[in-house]
């Protein structure tokens, strides 16, 4: 068919006895046929064979491409993130962010005046090692001394162009200085150039240093799950109308600022200025994706950052892993959240407080320390197991989720305080278990334990702890999988100290220490800064110094040597703010720039509590708070 040498017609050969043949052959259907332009022998192809190499020219046309189906779901999801990637573009441009063109971080009081110094303090440096006269080494020290004091000079424009700068930031970019706020409170950051690996050897390339990473996040987002935990089938609940608009604008007005970005590099600020069409076309792109069951590849792709937490910095499991996902993904997931919550929310169990509206830390701290306190008053053990989930966001099965949407589980043991029990309290993944006796607890942490394994969780043995209040030592053997639980004299729940005699003072320490480490990480870039103004200084005073100090103050007994202690870390910080010293004994400067110390927040605790527990016990059907005859406000409901 193809006019060829005969070398390039023969596919096999055989040299001893001269042979050749074409025995080898391209078989193509009819209808491609017309479309091979040739045929031949390479036998310049190494082969270990008798063999030659054949090849064929065909003449391929490509398929076109398929038109998308109106609506779907990756091709508008195209054009809505590259229509607002070019928006925010044209609208606020882009800076290129990292080293300068050198390729190190440019340092602020390098200025050419000090580079031209430095020069020829080298320059005197090296003619006195040539000359070696007294007048080159008087040359040397003069340069030596203009170099010093020129760095010096241009370090101290540049910490007072710093204050100035943040007195420019607090009165018109507030974002920016609440960052360099917290840059400074800091410090330091150390990063770990290497890692151990899984069996203990300590890796130094970047490339091993990156397969690590990825090994360990797909050991802890894909563990193992157990025959009992079964994916649990999807029920029509009738929820099949479209997402509305009034949907979608709702969550995207809750959106914060300032959140990191997905893959995808669209900003809430992005969505937040969107008008009526831009949100139009958000809740298009969601209807669809509700409609059609899947959702864009960018949507369920993160970026995995490890944050260290404590300990070893080259050990992986001392980081915690946040993931940045697309923000359009998550205004899609809250829409679903705020659909599903209704449903949920009367299954979930009264004792549990995490995310949800309308709970925080404060209502599991004033129990736990109403049950402590009224335990200790009428001489009641009292015996806990702070339990600690291994991981527990990283390794709950998917099939669990479903299947807590149609289950709601209640222990009917528990520590009885008026006419109610408690079993437990939970914030999110962590739980405390409480019961009268320490058998009583092995049991109830023993159900625990079986339940978290049957949902492919675990109990971490090193991180949970027992501790028991009572009057005189009572030991307390708690095991999870044959292993005891350490028992210990405080625990630090929900970031507020707990000690075996239910007593606040240590927690007192820690909080006037943690106020004090906040005063000396800012104390020279803030406090004692003079070219940030009194303003600045007592709003960085209100929302860092107090918060720290403060935080739990609702479960203090404020006597008089406490609120004096108090007053005394608070004058502390308030003094240096206003140049003043122990010896200025006027108290008329504090009342005229409005920093004066306050309790009044501190001596509304009661009141405010006691409104915390009454709302939990009318919310749970528990009637009144109940307390021992002849006292004020209720440590427990019945």
């Amino acid at each position: 068919m193809f006019e060829h040498k005969g070398v390039h017609q023969c596919t096999w050969h055989q040299d001893t006895l001269g042979r050749r043949s074409m025995i080898d052959f391209v078989v193509v259907s009819s209808d491609l046929r017309p479309r091979v332009s040739d045929t031949r022998v390479k036998r310049g192809a190494e082969l270990s064979t008798d063999h030659h190499l054949v090849v064929s020219w065909i003449r391929w046309q490509g398929r076109r491409p398929v038109p998308a189906e109106e609506g779907d779901i990756e091709s508008e999801w195209t054009m809505f993130s590259s229509s607002i990637a070019n928006a925010a573009a044209r609208s606020c441009g882009r800076k290129v962010s990292g080293a300068g063109p050198g390729g190190n971080p440019r340092t602020r009081w390098w200025t050419p005046a000090v580079r031209d110094a430095v020069r020829l303090k080298k320059e005197s440096y090296r003619a006195m090692m040539v000359r070696g006269t007294p007048e080159a080494a008087v040359q040397y020290r003069q340069a030596k001394r203009a170099a010093a004091r020129a760095v010096a000079e241009a370090k101290t424009r540049d910490w007072e162009e710093f204050g100035e700068s943040m007195e420019h930031d607090y009165r018109s970019a507030s974002k920016r200085f609440w960052q360099t706020v917290r840059r400074l409170r800091r410090g330091k950051q150390f990063f770990a150039n290497t890692v151990y690996g899984a069996g203990g050897g300590l890796l130094t390339s970047t490339g091993d240093i990156v397969g690590r990473w990825k090994e360990y996040f797909e050991v802890l987002l894909n563990p193992p799950v157990t025959s009992s935990v079964q994916e649990a089938e999807t029920e029509d609940v009738g929820a099949d109308t479209s997402i509305s608009l009034a949907e979608v604008t709702r969550v995207v007005g809750s959106l914060h600022g300032g959140k990191a970005p997905g893959v995808d590099e669209i900003r809430s600020d992005y969505l937040k200025s969107l008008d009526v069409v831009g949100l139009s076309w958000l809740t298009r792109l969601c209807s669809i994706a509700w409609q059609s069951g899947a959702v864009p590849m960018e949507w369920q792709t993160g970026v995995v950052v490890p944050l260290y937490k404590k300990g070893d910095r080259r050990v992986c499991s001392n980081y915690r892993m946040i993931t940045r996902l697309s923000l359009p993904g998550k205004v899609y997931s809250k829409v679903l959240e705020r659909r599903l919550r209704p449903m949920v929310e009367s299954r979930i169990q009264e004792e549990q407080c995490g995310f949800r509206p309308g709970r925080g830390t404060l209502d599991q701290l004033y129990t736990l320390h109403r049950i402590l306190k009224g335990s200790w008053e009428f001489a009641q053990p009292v015996h806990m197991c702070f339990v600690d989930l291994e991981k527990a966001f990283d390794r709950v099965p998917r099939g669990v989720l479903w299947g807590v949407l149609r289950e709601r589980s209640q222990g009917p043991e528990g520590v009885r305080f008026g006419n109610h029990r408690i079993s437990s309290l939970l914030f999110a993944d962590d739980v405390v278990l409480l019961d009268p006796t320490n058998q009583d607890l092995q049991h109830a942490l023993g159900r625990f334990a079986a339940e978290c394994k049957a949902a492919g969780m675990r109990i971490s043995t090193s991180k949970s702890e027992a501790m028991v209040l009572d009057r005189k030592k009572v030991p307390c053997p708690l095991q999870v999988g044959g292993e005891v639980l350490p028992q210990v004299e405080e625990f630090k729940y929900l970031g507020v100290l707990f000690t075996s005699e239910g007593r606040m003072e240590r927690e007192i320490d820690r909080r006037i220490g943690a106020a004090c480490a906040v005063m000396r990480s800012l104390y020279r870039t803030v406090v004692v800064k003079r070219e940030l103004s009194r303003k600045a200084k007592l709003s960085i005073y209100r929302s860092i110094f107090v918060p720290s100090l403060t935080y739990g103050h609702e479960l203090w007994v404020m006597t008089e040597r406490t609120r004096s202690r108090i007053q005394a870390v608070e004058m502390s910080f308030l003094r240096r703010v206003a140049g003043r010293s122990l010896r200025d004994r006027d108290a008329s400067w504090t009342p005229s720039w409005g920093g004066v110390p306050g309790t009044s927040h501190r001596e509304e605790a009661p009141g405010k509590t006691q409104d915390t527990l009454e709302r939990l016990c009318l919310s749970a059907g528990l009637g009144t708070p109940w307390g021992p005859p002849g006292r004020a406000g209720g440590s427990v409901c019945g």
